[in-house]
């Protein structure tokens, strides 16, 4: 009986310990999200008036830091970059990764 309430304890003190750091991570991922997202739409207003464009190097850098929600519904919802290739190709190969991982670490 002894043991499996502390166990219990160390289950809620860990639980307690992670509590900041999956609020920081929901945050950081809030933000690189929106920032994805804001690129996207920046990007589509250069396109159209002919200014210097943000390379796809980049906006393919912040799907791969985990923009890659906002990267899909930008391209979307602005119908920008969707025929594109291969930057198609490679944003799709990093939600794929992506999802991967996420399901690696589920299991």
């Amino acid at each position: 009986m002894a043991a499996g309430r502390q166990c219990r304890l160390y289950e809620l003190h860990r639980e307690e310990a992670l509590a900041p750091l999956l609020k920081a991570a929901a945050g950081a991922a809030v933000a690189v999200n929106l920032l994805t997202f804001l690129s996207f739409r920046r990007d589509k207003q250069r396109a159209v008036v002919g200014g210097r464009r943000i390379p796809e190097r980049r906006l393919l850098g912040l799907a791969l830091l985990g923009g890659t929600p906002a990267a899909f519904a930008a391209r979307a919802m602005l119908r920008h970059k969707t025929r594109k290739q291969p930057f198609s190709a490679w944003l799709t190969l990093i939600a794929a990764a992506q999802a991967g991982l996420l399901l690696a670490f589920a299991l």
